[in-house]
């Protein structure tokens, strides 16, 4: 296999059959050792996160997959690490999709001067560029279009699809008895149809969950999610 791209959290491989390969490391973003879904840049490892990431993530992809919404899943090898997905077109370099329940965040470091941390969100969507050395700027609907980067209707439809994605995994996080804040996902273009697919992970290293008023780390939230 050819390793065709390193980045903060995996690996990706061409299998040379018409799929990739990911491989999933123990990184998680964050700044200054502090986990932070929202960062750019990996701050911290946990040992084990990396296959405790995968086990949710085909968790979650499954359950998705069987609800019929597009994503670009295949397979996974838990032991291994690795999950087996369909090539994906990204719009223009990357965009990474945030769903916010709470005003928490970066969010709140924007418009602190307009809410309370903590305050309810409408399950509001917004979109960032992936671009490290511009620290993944903000983009409209309008900016993304005007720039070649998604057309207004594949912006309507990738809104429609987090908040389609987001209410599974809010139900299954409130099904053990918490609440989630906020969740980052990623979406690309699969087929020859260029269908909007989620792709990348659903994992405890992009989202935000609370006890109460008790933050719930990565690693404990996946185990949590996963225990029977």
């Amino acid at each position: 296999m050819k390793l065709i791209y390193s980045g903060k959290t995996k690996e990706v491989y061409d299998k040379g059959d018409g799929h990739y390969l990911l491989k999933f490391k123990d990184d998680v973003t964050g700044t200054d050792g502090v986990f932070d879904p929202g960062a750019n840049t990996v701050g911290l490892t946990i040992e084990g996160v990396g296959k405790s990431c995968l086990k949710l993530t085909k968790y979650f992809f499954e359950k998705i997959n069987a609800l019929g919404i597009p994503t670009h899943y295949v397979d996974a090898d838990e032991e291994a690490g690795t999950m087996t997905v369909k090539p994906a077109r990204t719009f223009g370099s990357g965009v990474e999709v945030i769903l916010r329940y709470r005003a928490v965040g970066s969010f709140y470091r924007r418009y602190g001067r307009y809410c309370q941390e903590g305050d309810p969100l409408p399950a509001y969507v917004e979109v960032t560029l992936k671009d490290d050395g511009r620290n993944d700027p903000l983009i409209t609907a309008d900016a993304l279009d005007i720039l070649g980067i998604m057309s207004k209707e594949e912006y309507e439809t990738l809104a429609t699809l987090t908040r389609q994605i987001g209410a599974i995994v809010k139900e299954e996080l409130a099904k053990k008895g918490l609440e989630l804040y906020d969740i980052k996902f990623e979406f690309g273009r699969i087929g020859e149809d260029n269908q909007i697919a989620l792709i990348d992970e659903i994992s405890g290293g992009n989202m935000r969950a609370y006890r109460g008023d008790e933050y719930i780390p990565p690693l404990e939230l996946e185990q949590i999610l996963l225990a029977q």
